[in-house]
């Protein structure tokens, strides 16, 4: 019995160092939970913290990515209402020559009714489009080298064979490796200010004509570029007037018509001849004529060159008459040395002569006859050993008292 209840104690004992033991780990494992559950608890702020952040930062990324698209959804839309409103025509071509894109404006200003119209009909740039074909090659050329092209101005046929003129932005456009993709340009039509710009070609033509008609193209040149009074002295020039015989007497007889006809025609006939001896004319002056050599430009036979002019001036008359059958005859002086040349008036130009020479040339006409060329001693000293000439005399010259004249006759035999 005791035996039995010794063993139950020892077994107690056991039991009860067994519930120790496991009170022990249990504590033990209480002790590491609370560790743990702490150390979790720590862990999950900071997993929670980092979690918030990346959210954060996704939201905002979205919210970016979604402005960023909205934006270039916008500037898509805005392009593309520019694209489609412009009053200007816009393109994008292939490096071959063919449209990728056409605006509505360009479509018009080539005559097609869209811009799919356009593109499906224009597929050879160069040959359909240009004028002169070789401008697209030159565009092209231009391109290559510089990458972009403003004003580029050339002629174009519209679809209708009309032509127009156009200037031209272009630029090329490459990828992030630089390789080129195609072209984007811009096109303007010019054609009114084209035909503007040509107008006033033809008008400034026309004015420096004008002006040549009055002025020698030396002087209307220098009047061009100076803006100022041009006069010039010039040691040594000849100067010739003509004038028609019984002038007076002849226009009483026809009608004025018929008088400025002839002299129109007589005139005009003279003026051919003072080109070919590379003289000038100063002016007519109702049936009188005066031309000068040696100005406005230097001319070593001046002398010679006026005796030349005054002979086949009286050669050149006789092919003229009244429609009476009335011959015409000149009166004609000559007379060498200093004169002072330049222009008068600001409206209405001319170019004109002063000096006791141009006095002396006009005696030498008034006081002359019909059908002959008088000279002073001045002109009979350069032309003596060339010329045929016949000593008049000495005359009574108005305002220059006693002169020695002579009749210049003819050139001397070689």
């Amino acid at each position: 019995m005791v035996e039995q209840t010794n063993d139950r104690e020892t077994n107690l004992l056991a039991e009860i160092d067994q519930l120790r033991l496991e009170i022990v780990r249990l504590q033990q494992l209480n002790n590491d939970l609370e560790i743990a559950l702490f150390t979790t608890a720590e862990h999950g702020d900071m997993i929670e913290a980092q979690l918030h952040a990346a959210n954060q930062k996704l939201q905002a990324e979205i919210v970016e990515k979604v402005q960023t698209q909205t934006a270039l959804k916008q500037a898509e839309e805005k392009y593309r209402s520019i694209f489609e409103n412009a009053i200007e025509g816009i393109y994008q071509v292939t490096l071959q020559g063919n449209y990728l894109n056409a605006n509505p404006a360009l479509a018009e200003l080539y005559g097609y009714d869209s811009p799919a119209a356009l593109i499906a009909q224009l597929t050879d740039i160069g040959r359909q489009l240009y004028v002169e074909p070789h401008r697209r090659d030159e565009l092209m050329a231009y391109l290559k080298r510089f990458n972009a092209v403003s004003d580029f101005e050339s002629q174009v046929y519209r679809k209708d064979g009309s032509m127009i003129w156009i200037s031209e932005n272009v630029r090329a456009i490459r990828d992030a490796e630089d390789t080129l993709l195609h072209y984007e340009g811009s096109v303007q039509d010019i054609t009114a200010r084209k035909i503007t710009e040509e107008e006033l070609r033809r008008q400034r033509r026309l004015a420096e004509q004008l002006l040549l008609n009055v002025l020698p193209q030396p002087i209307a040149e220098r009047l061009k570029r100076e803006q100022k009074t041009i006069a010039d002295s010039f040691s040594a020039a000849t100067v010739l007037f003509a004038d028609i015989a019984s002038f007076t007497e002849l226009s009483s007889h026809i009608s004025p018509i018929e008088l400025v006809e002839l002299l129109n025609h007589i005139f005009s006939a003279f003026d051919k001849l003072v080109d070919h001896y590379g003289l000038e004319k100063i002016k007519t002056i109702g049936d009188a004529y005066m031309v000068v050599g040696g100005l406005p430009e230097p001319k070593a036979d001046h002398v010679e060159a006026i005796a030349d002019l005054a002979l086949a001036l009286l050669q050149e008359v006789t092919h003229f008459q009244t429609a009476a059958g009335q011959p015409i005859t000149l009166r004609l002086g000559i007379h060498t040395g200093p004169v002072v040349a330049g222009v008068i008036g600001t409206r209405k130009f001319s170019y004109d002569l002063w000096g006791d020479t141009v006095n002396i040339a006009s005696r030498m006409e008034s006081q002359g006859e019909a059908g002959h060329i008088q000279v002073t001693t001045a002109v009979y000293n350069r032309l003596q050993k060339r010329y045929e000439l016949e000593e008049r005399g000495i005359i009574e010259v108005k305002g220059k008292g006693l002169m020695r004249t002579y009749w210049l006759l003819g050139r001397k035999s070689a």
